[in-house]
């Protein structure tokens, strides 16, 4: 089998994310299943400009045949202005301002769009649903086209544009129950061929070190969040509520907020905000931590929340993000907090009881070796694309 990635950026400089999420499905694709993977990409690393920071051509990471493409536009400046005016009635604006909103999202390039239709893969997958190259490129491939949507209750989901991307789809492949339920009512998926799959979680490659002391405040216990830190992945929100937990409950507890900064905080001596760190230097970080924090209350799937259970931690996730909670539920691993007083609440209980704390983090690990195991995983994926490609294109929208 044949399989082409289309995704706005690819690479190791990439944590987390759809695109993320992407590069390891393609990985193991290649390495545990021995298929031939390319990606189709622009290039782009930084997720606010879109701007052009590689170089354009055919290279080889980790097995897999990256294309990269030249942008005409990167993040329009007038982005943010349009972006308000379509979030206040999304379903009712027309195909006209659907289209200038994917435009102005960036990153635009026509080039990657071009290719698709000379690519030469058995099926093609589109991920995530709300970029350019998904929106004008699922029509164009001739061969079966898979959809990662990677969908959050957001307002560009309504937008009138993407029930025709939906509809072009030949199969759709969801992280969650949680984003299948979101997405169907609002774009009619149900007759499509589709799968949970979910995201593979590897091994714990920490080499044991104080994590702590890697995070400049030995012997101080911490509690963690990895990930984008960015208002609209709750990072704002869980440094406020942090600041005020410290404020009624004085003591050496820290907050350590770890991967890349979009949007610098305040400092405080009690947060720490190492930016991006090593696969290493995470595991043992994570490890080491009383509690896992997932603030966000927008993702599809959440592979941080996981990584976490598979260092045996507890976790702690907001109550809004459908996907999340659904994990917690399913597992016995953590608690749910929506406002400040049950985000103190659960903290305190967790803090409070080592004994719990350790029984739900065993109880998390048990259910991410039952589900998101990386060979039981691609494995599933792999015979999702093969009756996929059995059943050939359908008819376009």
């Amino acid at each position: 089998m044949k399989l082409a990635f289309v995704t706005p950026r690819y690479g190791e400089q990439v944590m987390g994310g759809a695109e993320g999420a992407a590069r390891s499905l393609a990985e193991h694709l290649v390495a545990d299943c021995g298929h031939d993977v390319e990606v189709y990409t622009t290039c782009a690393l930084d997720h606010l400009s879109w701007a052009d920071v590689l170089e354009p051509g055919t290279s080889t990471l980790n097995g897999v045949t990256v294309h990269r493409f030249r942008s005409t536009k990167g993040r329009d400046e007038k982005f943010s202005d349009l972006d308000a005016r379509i979030r206040v009635a999304p379903n009712s604006r027309s195909m006209e301002d659907s289209l200038a909103w994917v435009a102005a999202n960036g990153p635009v390039s026509e080039s990657l769009v071009d290719a698709l239709a000379t690519c030469d893969a058995d099926v093609v997958a589109f991920y995530p649903y709300l970029f350019y190259m998904t929106v004008h490129g699922i029509d164009r491939v001739r061969q079966p086209a898979v959809l990662h949507p990677a969908a959050h209750d957001e307002p560009s989901l309504y937008l009138p544009i993407f029930q025709g991307v939906f509809a072009a789809a030949d199969g759709i492949c969801f992280h969650t129950e949680a984003e299948r339920s979101l997405v169907e009512p609002v774009l009619h998926t149900a007759a499509t061929d589709q799968i949970i799959l979910g995201l593979g979680t590897g091994r714990a490659c920490g080499t044991g070190r104080d994590g702590a002391t890697l995070l400049g405040i030995t012997g101080r216990p911490y509690v963690v969040s990895v990930g984008r830190v960015d208002e609209q992945k709750g990072s704002t929100m869980l440094y406020e509520y942090f600041v005020e937990y410290k404020k009624r409950h004085p003591g050496p507890l820290a907050l350590a907020l770890v991967g890349p900064v979009s949007r610098p905080l305040p400092a405080h001596p009690d947060v720490v905000v190492p930016g991006i760190v090593s696969e290493e230097d995470k595991w043992d970080i994570v490890s080491g931590a009383e509690v896992a924090i997932s603030p966000s209350a927008m993702e599809s799937f959440s592979l941080v929340v996981l990584e976490a259970w598979v260092a045996q931690r507890a976790v702690m996730v907001n109550a809004v993000c459908g996907p999340t909670v659904e994990h917690v539920e399913a597992s016995g691993g953590g608690l749910a907090f929506e406002g400040y007083l049950s985000f103190e609440v659960a903290l305190e209980r967790l803090l409070g009881d080592e004994q719990l704390r350790s029984k739900m983090g065993a109880s998390g690990a048990a259910y991410v070796a039952r589900r998101y195991d990386w060979p039981v995983l691609i494995r599933r994926y792999e015979q999702f694309l093969m009756s996929i490609i059995a059943k050939g294109r359908r008819a376009r929208r």
